[in-house]
């Protein structure tokens, strides 16, 4: 950044150097701008490549979905409109001043007759300005909003609560698929090269006159078989990058670094056996309680009802009359007045008290959703934890799977170059070495997922 200053200080001096008096003035004018609109354009480069991840790590991943994720974006614009709404509200508490105006040409004045006599009722040419203020003393509807509205803010903020505890379990899953296809894929490149390696030996011991053709052929289809594995693997790659990739909200015309670590994911595997399920802590047993509150008080709104609506409200009118349209604003006839108004709905049809049996019945309803929540976490939580159990049973055997196919592959291909052992054996133990390595990667992978549905049922993974 210094460096890149000094040039354009340079570049100014010998811009001024260069140009001639008259035209010193344009020049200075341009060198200015371009200096002050210079870092705007830097600052926004700078963003624009910080909004991209040199290291895709698990952490970040979730950090940058939590931010980019469209839906997640969504929730937070649900907030911010729930909260104009509950504004917009809330305003019906103020005064409610208005002012209306009227201009008003009559062609024909009404007439009437009184006490014999045709008179005429007012002038060809009106014009009337009307103040209203009005102040709400009772109103259900305002009511319910003033003491639903701290229930409602967290409903929306525990909706996107959820939102991002979803959205981070999916992105941890999609970036464990990710890892054990290019393990996967990494483990078909080093089984090639050895593969490769033996081909070579095979090939030169059959020239040798050592061996026979069968074992470079061998040899060979075995090797045809782990090139189309690492390409397959390589195109499954492309997909689940993709998938990850909208999960997170990243571009999808960039690319992403995924960096980890084996050895650290293995020290996380561990996991407390012995928790219980305690379904006050998921969020969706929080949103149901909020849901619950704000139920009761759509109960006691539709008990409301049955109550009179008050309001206090009065009116100053300007009025203007006048034969002559000229000097309609000569003669004003002002009126005042303050009232106080009480609305109360005798009979509607029995509306009300359908409205109150359907309020109730919600209340109840979300009663039995509590309850079927707290069996589903249960059962979600037993068979979250039974799953990851057996993952970590089976990871825990194919970790000494894959020691002991290492040792043998090296024990085998050192007898075959003896001319101990035959060919086929070290084609088999290849086989078992790779079979062990693909396994044991996947088995970690899925062992990590299943931690997470483990902590998922448990509440534990909160935002």
């Amino acid at each position: 950044m210094n460096r890149n200053l000094q040039l354009m200080r340079q570049s100014k001096i010998m811009v001024f150097t260069a140009c001639d008096k008259h035209n010193r003035v344009a020049v200075k004018l341009f060198v200015n701008s371009f200096f002050l609109l210079c870092p705007f354009f830097l600052l926004g480069q700078s963003m624009g490549k910080d909004s991209l991840l040199q290291e895709v790590t698990l952490k970040s991943a979730v950090d940058y979905a939590i931010v980019h994720q469209p839906q997640i974006q969504q929730s937070i614009i649900d907030q911010q409109i729930l909260e104009t709404t509950i504004r917009s509200k809330l305003a019906d508490w103020y005064p409610q001043i208005n002012f209306n105006y009227n201009l008003q040409h009559n062609f024909i004045v009404q007439t009437a007759i009184i006490g014999g006599n045709a008179i005429k009722l007012g002038v060809n040419n009106t014009s009337a300005g009307q103040f209203t203020v009005s102040q709400a003393i009772f109103n259900k509807d305002v009511l319910l909003a003033s003491r639903t509205k701290t229930d409602a803010r967290l409903q929306a903020r525990q909706l996107t609560s959820n939102n991002k505890i979803e959205l981070a379990a999916d992105v941890s899953k999609a970036f464990y698929d990710v890892l054990s296809t290019e393990q996967q894929i990494k483990v078909s490149t080093t089984n090639i090269q050895r593969i490769e390696q033996s081909l070579k030996d095979a090939f030169n011991q059959y020239k040798a006159g050592i061996a026979d053709k069968i074992d470079y052929k061998r040899a060979t289809i075995t090797l045809n078989n782990s090139k189309a594995a690492k390409r397959s693997n390589e195109e499954l790659l492309k997909a689940k990058l993709e998938n990850l990739k909208t999960l997170m909200g990243y571009p999808l015309s960039a690319s992403l670094n995924i960096v980890y670590d084996s050895l650290q994911m293995e020290k996380e595997i561990a996991l407390d056996t012995s928790q219980e399920a305690n379904y006050t802590a998921r969020i969706e047993y929080q949103l149901l309680e909020t849901q619950r509150r704000l139920l009761q008080y759509n109960v006691q709104y539709n008990k409301w009802s049955y109550l009179p609506t008050i309001s206090a409200n009065g009116a100053y009118n300007l009025s203007y009359q006048n034969n002559n349209f000229a000097k309609i604003y000569s003669n004003n006839f002002p009126n005042s007045f303050a009232a106080l108004t009480l609305g109360f709905p005798i009979f509607q049809g029995g509306k009300r008290k359908a409205a109150l049996q359907a309020a109730q019945l919600e209340l109840e309803r979300n009663s039995l959703d509590i309850i079927n929540l707290k069996n589903s976490v249960n059962s979600a939580y037993t068979q979250a934890m039974a799953v990851y159990k057996s993952n970590l049973e089976n990871f825990q055997a194919l970790k000494q799977n894959l020691v002991l196919a290492k040792e043998v592959y090296d024990v085998l291909q050192l007898q075959y170059k003896s001319g101990i052992k035959a060919y086929l054996e070290v084609i088999t133990s290849e086989t078992d070495l790779r079979t062990a390595e693909i396994n044991y990667y996947a088995s970690l992978y899925q062992l990590m997922a299943s931690k997470i549905d483990v902590q998922k049922a448990l509440g534990q993974i909160v935002y």
